[in-house]
């Protein structure tokens, strides 16, 4: 059964995509919706994929799981990692998601690196960045971002896709725009000096995702603009 509210979020929403990225003459296929389903019941999975969401984003690992062993339909769907990683839980994420969006330390890749290595896989990754130096917030500082992800980058058995960054809540749109401006700039130069498949930005949630756009992101991560408030 189609649920009339996602499919109107959704429309409402493909719209201002196409806007914003047409605003910077940029192609709105470029840009890849993650649904986020966190504390959403089991069914927002199907009603995801009954409207082409195909991608989607969970924060935490036991929650994930608990949904993706009662769905019928996972091979329909790629699932990203988009909240922080304990290491006690590496093995289960890797096994469970297809992307770890939040790779915050260096202790994590390696713990990461090792089990896909005993296990002959490799994981893709991106790299998240605290560029707005929230305290809050987990992620490399701009300072050690570069060091850290030629470390990473050298890692064989993790594919470094792309940067991530979660800027502080609330912020005026000024400091907003310079926070995602300067994680395109360390993409940007990651790409061109240490992993050209480092390509993808991980920006935008859904309270700031069209100025994210404007800055390059390639992934926005959308939640509550989607499936409305959540029930915890």
């Amino acid at each position: 059964m189609v649920s009339p509210h996602l499919r109107a979020s959704l429309s409402a929403i493909t719209a201002r995509i196409q806007l914003s990225a047409e605003s910077v003459k940029r192609n709105p296929e470029e840009i890849k919706l993650v649904a986020v389903t966190k504390a959403f019941p089991l069914e927002i999975w199907k009603d995801a994929i009954n409207e082409n969401l195909t991608c989607i984003g969970e924060s935490r690992v036991l929650e994930a799981a608990e949904k993706a062993k009662n769905f019928l339909y996972r091979d329909k769907m790629e699932l990203h990692l988009i909240g922080h990683l304990q290491s006690n839980k590496a093995r289960k994420a890797i096994k469970l998601f297809d992307v770890i969006q939040t790779i915050d330390s260096i202790k994590l890749a390696k713990r990461i690196n090792a089990i896909c290595a005993e296990m002959g896989i490799k994981k893709r990754i991106f790299i998240q960045i605290n560029t707005g130096n929230d305290p809050a917030k987990q992620g490399f500082s701009i300072n050690n971002a570069m060091d850290a992800i030629w470390e990473i980058s050298e890692m064989k058995h993790l594919i470094c896709e792309g940067i991530m960054t979660i800027p502080p809540h609330e912020l005026p749109e000024k400091k907003l725009l310079d926070i995602y401006r300067k994680t395109r700039k360390i993409r940007d130069m990651v790409k061109k000096s240490i992993n050209n498949n480092c390509k993808y930005l991980s920006m935008g949630m859904s309270n700031d995702f069209e100025t994210a756009i404007t800055e390059g992101a390639t992934h926005i991560r959308l939640g509550t603009a989607l499936f409305g408030e959540r029930q915890q």
